[in-house]
């Protein structure tokens, strides 16, 4: 029995020290790029894959993993228009009551004039609603528009796949309460300065994230008796008056008094981010963690919560907070505590070893296959634990591993709608004018975007996406955008030559040319060059990644 387990501790140790693949010895031929570009970026343009074969996919791969090096000029002119990308919460907020107040009173004259239709001069209609009544929507429209914009057109394309990975992770939905209006800055700061940095810090900022306090009701989870006393009272007390501190130790800026009350009494206790914190966040569903567990977390989390309406943002209310001892996964806090409990706990659990098994597991789910191979999510854990959270480095040990361009990982997954739609956009070099068509086309197979409500975030295995029904939303998109019907994107001119040499011109620009012998002789019964571009695009390779 000993021998045994040694022997399996030497394998497991080989496991995690097995070399990644080597410059001198990574692949650069056409399949290998193809491969990479699927999964490290949202497919290839035009021009992709010989501009990379001449860099080396070595050197690419190593500047996607530093993005903040690669300038992005053209991202910077064609998100311009987009004005409520960068505006604060609190200037959002006006926007969206003013908003929903202007269609109240269109909804109330719009009653009024149908009362009296009657009245009304014969061959006179009611003036259509203005379109200025969706102006409570427009954050999220444009928001949805800019991750379409950056998929397709960002030269920074690993910083893209991962902050839609981290999104989906740290899932919120942007239709809950006013969720809506704290999205772009949750995306903007919470989830995509932290991407290849410390799982840690990315940690702490989603946990004090309005967008997340809201979606998951941490913002109204109070101690009992505290809730209690605030309900009875109208107003928090207690001792504790220290500034809101940010994860991390950085005090948050224009943080008034850590008493000022949220916009709406507490209810007692919540375990809603507590459950989600644990089982999704970190530790995963089988991280040895107890319904106990999920109650001394929320403890420890209660008093974190937002500021009014006219200044939204974390705060920290003593009044809110459960200060007494605390046992979670093992780990003592002692009594007297403040906003330190819910940090102690973020420590707990981003060092914990479930959690790097967990987090490098998706990663490698995401990355290589659906069943990634144990091996490689045992040392991308390794990398995880030795790093401390390092995600650039775990992120490095999956996609420079042997298992990432095994032939076992080609065309292994299938594409989500929003890759199958970001992927057939760049492969067919379309010009994407304004978004907005290519968002209702997600909407349409299932994916809107920003819009998933669960915490679970959108599936990214091949059993959610493939369907008879899916396929065909599929095929039809493809012809909507082959033939010119997405609203606000046009596809690229075929080359002269005829429908026989737009053929060949397609299937290698869109498929490398790895294709079978079905697939080729179903596109060569296309009778229109429209045709043969959504036959490629809706073909079975071209659904896989």
């Amino acid at each position: 029995m000993r021998a045994c387990l040694i022997l399996g501790l030497l394998a497991l140790t080989a496991a995690q020290r097995a070399p990644a693949v080597t410059a001198a010895s990574f692949p650069n031929d056409e399949r290998a790029i193809v491969h990479a570009l699927n999964r490290l970026a949202f497919g290839a343009r035009p021009g992709d894959v010989d501009r990379i074969r001449k860099l080396g996919l070595s050197a690419w791969i190593e500047q996607q993993l530093r993005p903040e090096r690669i300038d992005n000029p053209s991202m910077n002119s064609r998100l311009e228009r987009l004005t409520t990308l960068s505006r604060p919460p609190e200037e959002l907020a006006q926007d969206f009551m003013a908003a929903r107040q202007a269609r109240r009173q269109r909804q109330l004259q719009a009653g009024r004039e149908e009362t009296s239709e009657t009245m009304r001069p014969e061959g006179q209609r009611p003036l259509a609603p203005n379109a200025a009544g969706q102006g409570d929507r427009r954050a999220l429209v444009e928001m949805a528009e800019a991750k379409i914009l950056r998929a397709v057109y960002s030269d920074r394309q690993l910083e893209e796949v991962l902050v839609d990975f981290w999104f989906n992770h740290f899932n919120v939905f942007a239709r809950k309460g006013q969720t809506e209006i704290y999205v772009a800055e949750y995306e903007r700061e919470a989830i995509r300065p932290h991407i290849l940095g410390s799982f840690r810090e990315l940690l702490g900022a989603t946990a004090n994230s309005p967008a997340m306090l809201i979606y998951l009701d941490n913002w109204l989870s109070a101690d009992p008796a505290a809730a209690s006393r605030l309900a009875n009272t109208g107003r928090p007390g207690g001792a504790n008056r220290r500034r809101a501190i940010r994860p991390g130790g950085q005090r948050a800026g224009r943080q008034p008094s850590a008493n000022t009350a949220p916009a709406r009494m507490p209810r007692g206790l919540n375990e809603n981010y507590a459950r989600e914190l644990l089982e999704l966040h970190t530790l995963g569903v089988d991280g040895g963690y107890t319904q106990q567990d999920v109650v001394e977390v929320a403890r420890a989390f209660t008093g974190w919560t937002i500021g009014r309406p006219a200044d939204p943002g974390f705060r920290f209310v003593g009044a809110m907070h459960d200060s007494g001892a605390k046992k979670v996964l093992g780990h003592s806090i002692a009594a007297g505590g403040g906003i330190e409990d819910g940090e102690k706990v973020l420590d707990i659990l981003a060092s914990h070893p479930a959690t790097a098994r967990h987090i490098s597991f998706k990663l490698a789910q995401r990355f290589v296959s659906d069943a990634p191979p144990p091996a490689l999510v045992d040392r991308a854990a390794a990398t995880f634990t030795r790093t401390k959270g390092d995600l650039r480095e775990v992120v490095r040990t999956i996609v420079t591993s042997p298992e990432f361009f095994a032939p076992a990982a080609h065309r292994s997954k299938v594409k989500t709608p929003f890759e199958f739609v970001a992927s057939a956009l760049r492969a067919t070099g379309a010009d994407v004018r304004q978004a907005t068509g290519a968002v209702r086309a997600l909407a349409g197979l299932g994916m809107p975007v920003y819009l998933c409500q669960p915490p679970t975030g959108y599936d990214d295995t091949a059993d959610t996406w493939v369907s008879s029904g899916a396929l065909v939303n599929r095929m039809n998109f493809a012809l909507a955008l082959s033939g010119g019907q997405l609203r606000g994107v046009s596809v690229s001119d075929p080359p002269s030559g005829g429908i026989e040499a737009a053929r060949q011109h397609i299937v290698r620009d869109a498929l490398s040319g790895d294709v079978s012998t079905t697939t080729l002789e179903t596109i060569a019964k296309a009778a229109t060059v429209e045709q043969v571009l959504a036959l490629v695009i809706g073909s079975p390779e071209f659904q896989r990644q």
